[in-house]
Formats: structure tokens, sequence, C-alpha cells
């Protein structure tokens, strides 16, 4: 979800045409019972452009931010009952949407998902709640958790977290160079007073690392945020777990597109869709055998990006990679892959 949205709207959501042209398809061949998934609603940028411009079609729009989804919902009021909101994890939505009551619930369990977004990430709406302690540029509560009524804080993270998993996570979600020699400073810096605002880890980073690496490679502390934010959140699982869970829920010929910021999150989404569109019959055989043919087909030609243009207006969507893929009827070959 990382766009950048004003408390005015004015802002456009990332590939906001290009995600409705992906999805297009799919919503136009499930007619009135196309239900699109939201599974990163945020402020529902994507969500009221879906809406708009498929007037026929329903959203369930799907956070784990009770204030993220409340105010999305007071924005998508306008749509009255096309609009339904879900709390819940983005991979723990099946069982919400079997039990769920309502008429977009009814047409996922009789005829499955037409469409299905995920823009992953961080929005600039919590961004911008200081008081979440997402952006490492205010003083803020060391929290980021994105559901703030469960799971560990960021501060609970630094202040008990051994030396080696602290630099494992600012290494492998942060790809921090000086993993190591701030984990150092966090185990040594806590013994004195344990962590609880953002200024002082902030401070610590300056600190800590050389001044030469800190004139290049943008602000010192982002990469640190954002591994923590990462752990926080189980971003990462969460990516992992989503998959299987939302290509389940597909109806045939249904698509789902990812929107990806970090390598590692684009790495999961590139190998399991190559994982869904690959024949399962042993290679030299001239033709699938029954049961193994691909389930599913690219819809995306390896990782789209957002145009120079985009990126001029909108510096947010530079690093987005986007992968879809489409539903195939049971046993029908991947043509043309």
């Amino acid at each position: 979800m990382d766009y950048a949205i004003e408390a005015n709207h004015g802002h456009v959501p990332v590939m906001r045409d290009r995600m409705a042209e992906l999805l297009a398809p799919a919503v136009e061949k499930f007619g009135s019972q196309a239900v699109i998934v939201d599974g990163t609603l945020g402020a529902g940028g994507h969500t009221e452009h879906f809406l708009t411009v498929f007037p026929q079609a329903r959203v369930i729009g799907v956070d784990r931010d009770p204030l993220a989804l409340a105010q999305a919902t007071k924005r998508l009021a306008p749509f009255g009952d096309r609009f339904t909101p879900l709390q819940a994890r983005f991979d723990q939505i099946a069982g919400p949407i079997d039990d769920g009551e309502g008429d977009a619930f009814d047409l996922v369990r009789e005829v499955g998902v037409a469409g299905a977004l995920y823009d992953l990430g961080v929005s600039s709406m919590q961004l911008d709640q200081e008081e979440r302690g997402f952006a490492y540029k205010v003083d803020a509560p060391l929290d980021m958790r994105m559901d703030p009524t469960q799971g560990i804080t960021a501060a609970e993270v630094l202040n008990t977290y051994s030396h080696g998993d602290i630099a494992r996570i600012l290494k492998t979600y942060g790809d921090e160079r000086f993993a190591g020699k701030i984990a150092s400073a966090i185990v040594k810096e806590r013994e004195r007073e344990p962590f609880s605002r953002s200024g002082r880890l902030v401070e610590l980073l300056y600190a800590t690392i050389p001044a030469a690496s800190r004139r290049t490679g943008g602000h010192p502390a982002k990469r640190t945020f954002q591994a923590l934010r990462v752990e926080v959140n189980r971003e990462l699982e969460a990516v992992e777990n989503v998959v299987p869970v939302i290509t389940d829920l597909l109806g045939v010929g249904g698509r789902v597109v990812f929107m990806s910021y970090q390598s590692l999150e684009d790495k999961i989404i590139k190998s399991a869709f190559a994982d869904l569109t690959t024949s399962k019959t042993p290679p030299g055989l001239p033709m699938d055998l029954p049961g193994t043919a691909p389930k599913f087909k690219l819809v995306t030609h390896g990782a789209e990006k957002a145009s120079q243009a985009e990126i001029d207006e909108n510096p947010r969507a530079a690093p987005v990679r986007v992968r879809g893929i489409e539903k195939l009827p049971t046993d029908t070959p991947n043509e043309g892959q």
C-alpha cells in the first residue's frame, strides 16, 4: 500500500489504471457476479477506482488496521452495499469470507472471486500517523503494529531479541550493511535504558553508521525501520501464506495481482507463480498427463514496473514490481506460455 494519500485523497494510488486494466477481463467475464478482493485496502484508493470503473462489481476491502478500515469505509460510503469491509490479516480471509453474511460473500461462495489485488507494504496513511511509530522522521512510540491490538511492538523487538536475531532481521529484511554493528549498539544501549521512542533509535543509528555511508543511500534509519516493521507485522510470512489462500478462492477465469516494493516480497510471489503456472508432467512427454496441467497462467510478462512519468509524479512508485495470474479451467493446457 505504498502510495501517497493526503486527507483529501488527492493523490492517485500507484498504477491505479494498470491495476484496473489487469483485472478487467476477469471482472467482465463474471459480470454482475463479480467480486473483487482488495486485500490491502489502506485508504481505499484502489477500491474507489474499481467501484467507479466496474459499476457491476462489488469489493470486499480487507485491512488488519481497524482505524484504516473505518476511515476507508467512510470514504467508500457513497457506493453503498457494493463495498464490504473486512478486518483481517490478508492471508487469514478464507474463514471470514466462508462465514460472512451479505451478497458479496454469497457470490464468492457461489462462483469464486473474480479479481484480487494485494498492494504490499505500509500505507502512507499509517506513516503519517505519528503515534504509530512507523516513520523515522518524527519522534514517536516504537510500536509499528498494523493492528495495534495484536502482536509485539518494535520496542519489544529491540529490548528482548538477542544480538544475533536483531542482526539477522536488519540484514534479511532491511539489507542493512552494518547489521551486526547496529545490533551491538542496540544491545549495549538497552542495558542503559530500554527503547521506547523512535527518536532515540534514530540517534543511535546516526552515531553507529559511518559518516561516509550516511551520505549515500537515503536516510540512515530507513533500512532499520523497514526491517523492524516487517518483523513486527510478520509481513513475509503473510505474503508466503496468502498465495494459496487467494488462488483457492478465485473462480475460473479469476485473476490476482500483487504489487511488491521489496525484493524479498517479489521473490516470494515470483516463485509461487512459477510453481502455479508450470506443468507437473514429467519432462519429455508430448502432452500434459491428467491432473498435471498448470492451473494458472501468467497475465504479466516478468515483473511490470511503473512508467517514468508516474515515478516522476509519485516517487513511491519507483520500486514497485507487479505480477499477476489467472485461474484456468481444470486440465486446460496452458497455451501460449
